[in-house]
């Protein structure tokens, strides 16, 4: 495979018009998150969303409700996947937290987050032998660089990409296309490629000033049009066919913003509302904290809210009983645990009608 840059006029008329039609999105999602009093709220709940997604297309299926019953922080669990997930966005955390410290992305950092997903250290492959096969056929659809040298080589290449503007003058979005392309084809891991490509994706928007918070969830958009994904990757390593995958990118970014921004405004809508009935029928209990605990947890334990608040159990058990009453939330138990439910968050999270 080639280094980058590619050889290809990236400013066709398609792709600057899809640009136009991006950026405009973006910038709506971008800023409608900014009006979130506590952007902790947006990154505990759509974090896990794009976690949640992005692992699925690896087959590692979890529910919303497996998701957000579990908790990473306290170690809890609910299923097994569910741990993959909350292990997924632990990595993406890391990446935002390590991209706003240094302001580059480097192959240390992509190290790493994947190493992280993963729980190991095995680095880049050094052992031939890896193939991408096709799950239906067992065909092999794509053989990446077999050898280390090659690798490493291709993967500093890539980070020089990634971080030195002047290698291509491109616009942000075509060149994340393009970063996400060269590192899925470079495959430069045994196992989390697909994962690690996608957060990549996000740090890489952030990096740019496209996105202050890591809410775009393109996984989303990659498994309702999976197999065009994969056709498309391939058209570009056997064809140089860049502008459909560019194309295709854009789309992503498109018709994620959108639903995102969406799902901001209604979660913003509900974060009112809720403050507006805990201050009409319960004003005694009412405080910033606690909204933002229901916002962060829509599944919530009383040991949560005894962290967040500062409160005994007794006062926050009274707290809930008048939740509950007003029907703010609803109490649930499962297995040993009691968690009361935000029932309408939940919904808007899970893209239901509330």
């Amino acid at each position: 495979m080639s280094t980058l840059p590619v050889d290809f006029n990236f400013e066709t008329i398609p792709i600057l018009k899809k640009l136009a039609e991006a950026h405009k999105y973006l910038g709506e999602l971008k800023g409608v998150a900014a009006t979130i009093p506590n952007p902790n709220i947006l990154i505990e709940t759509l974090v896990l969303q794009e976690a949640k997604e992005s692992s699925a297309i690896e087959n590692i299926i979890s529910t919303f409700d497996d998701v957000y019953q579990s908790n990473w922080n306290s170690l809890t669990f609910s299923t097994s996947t569910a741990k993959e997930v909350h292990t997924y966005s632990n990595a993406l955390h890391k990446g935002v937290e390590l991209i706003k410290k240094n302001g580059i992305l480097t192959l240390n950092h992509i190290l790493e987050i994947q190493s992280i997903i993963e729980k190991n250290n095995a680095g880049f492959r050094r052992l031939p032998g890896t193939k991408l096969m096709n799950d239906a056929t067992g065909e092999v659809v794509y053989q990446p660089p077999q050898d280390y040298e090659t690798i490493l080589s291709l993967m500093n290449n890539l980070e020089q990409f990634i971080n030195v503007d002047d290698v291509l003058d491109a616009d942000p979005l075509v060149k994340m296309a393009i970063i996400h392309l060269q590192f899925e084809s470079i495959h430069p891991f045994y196992d989390g490629n697909g994962r690690t490509g996608r957060i990549i994706n996000i740090l890489y928007l952030i990096n740019k000033g496209l996105l202050s918070l890591p809410i775009l969830y393109l996984s989303r958009y990659i498994i309702k049009h999976k197999n065009e994904y994969y056709r498309l990757l391939n058209k570009v390593r056997e064809d140089n066919l860049w502008e459909e995958w560019v194309l295709y990118m854009l789309d992503a970014v498109v018709e994620t913003s959108k639903e995102t921004t969406e799902m901001v405004l209604k979660i913003s809508a509900c974060i009112n509302q809720h403050t507006e009935t805990i201050k009409e029928k319960a004003s005694k209990i009412y405080s910033l904290e606690l909204i933002n605990n229901l916002f962060r947890y829509p599944y919530t334990k009383i040991e949560y809210l005894m962290n967040d608040l500062s409160l005994s159990r007794n006062t926050i058990i009274r707290y809930l009983e008048q939740l509950i009453e007003i029907g703010i939330i609803e109490k649930k138990k499962i297995g040993r645990d009691n968690f009361y439910v935000n029932i309408n968050l939940l919904k808007i999270l899970k893209h239901e009608t509330i």
